[in-house]
Order: C-alpha cells, then structure tokens, then sequence
C-alpha cells in the first residue's frame, strides 16, 4: 500500500513539474485582421489616449505568464499618412515611460504589416513606477489604418518566449 501511496505522489509530482508555464494559443485581434500567440488567455480594456494629434480608442489585450506581461496594443488612426508618426510617438512615450537610458533597436515588420520605416522592435531596460528594475522588448508596427504596438515586460526577458510572442504575429 505504501509503495502504490509513494508512486502516486511520485506521478502527482511529476504533472506538476510538467505543467506548461505558458499556455500558448491564437487570439484573433478584434476588428483587425491581425492574430497573435499568446501564453495565456488575454484579458481587453480600452480607453481614451491622445496620439497622433487626437483623441483615439487605445485597446489592449495582455497577460500575465511566467513572471512577463505580454500585451498587445492597438488604434485606428484612421489616417495612413499619421501611421508613422503615430508609431515614432508611442515608441517615444513608451521609453519615457521606462525611463529607459537606451535601447536597442531592429527593424520589424510582421507578415502582412506595412513597410514602414518606424515599424521597430525595441529592447530596453528600465524602471516600473515602484523604482524596480524592468526590461522590455517591444514591436511597432502597422496595417491599414491600423497601429499596433506588441509588448513584454519582466524584471527578466525569457528570449523563447518573445521568439514565440512576436514570430506569431500575423495578418490574414
């Protein structure tokens, strides 16, 4: 009895450790041709945020995995010729948010995107509101009126999960 007790929990153990720290999935972005992997099942707010010139609707969907926020950010400009300038600005907004000393930028362009040249994949180290040391790497990119910014924050970056994260990313 205590042998079968003993292989039980050695089994029990064993789904445990083997359990999926991300549990990737594709998520349609909404009124957008874009999907996404995700490693986990997003949550979606919106609100109101000033870019390029105006008010837009700001979405986001994000969650929360292996210790990393994975986000996926967009708006309609509503205007193609503001797409890159959008771009640049949230680029801009979000280091200063980090308060990022610098960053490494790649170009970027999803299947699909536009060939813009502010569609970038940025690398940068910086600090949450609380003073606690945070790295980011992020995407900027763009499809019809479309701008998109796709991200992950962690006090370390797992290289697999972005390499996951960002090669999903796809118009239809």
């Amino acid at each position: 009895m205590f042998r079968s007790l003993a292989a039980m929990a050695l089994l029990g153990a064993g789904m445990v450790a083997c359990s999926p720290t991300y549990n990737w999935r594709e998520v349609r972005v909404q009124s957008t041709s874009l999907t996404a992997m995700m490693p986990c099942k997003p949550d979606t707010a919106a609100r109101e945020v000033p870019m390029a010139g105006r008010k837009v609707n700001l979405t986001a969907l994000s969650c929360e995995a292996g210790g990393a926020t994975f986000a996926l950010l967009f708006v309609d400009i509503g205007e193609p010729a503001r797409l890159g300038g959008a771009l640049a600005q949230w680029k801009t907004a979000t280091l200063s948010n980090l308060r990022a000393a610098a960053a490494r930028e790649t170009p970027f362009r999803p299947e699909g995107a536009l060939a813009l040249p502010q569609s970038l994949q940025v690398v940068a180290a910086g600090q949450r509101p609380d003073g606690s040391k945070v790295e980011s790497q992020a995407a900027y990119f763009a499809h019809g009126s479309h701008v998109f910014q796709a991200v992950i924050y962690a006090a370390q970056l797992r290289p697999e999960a972005a390499e996951s994260f960002f090669s999903g990313l796809k118009f239809q």
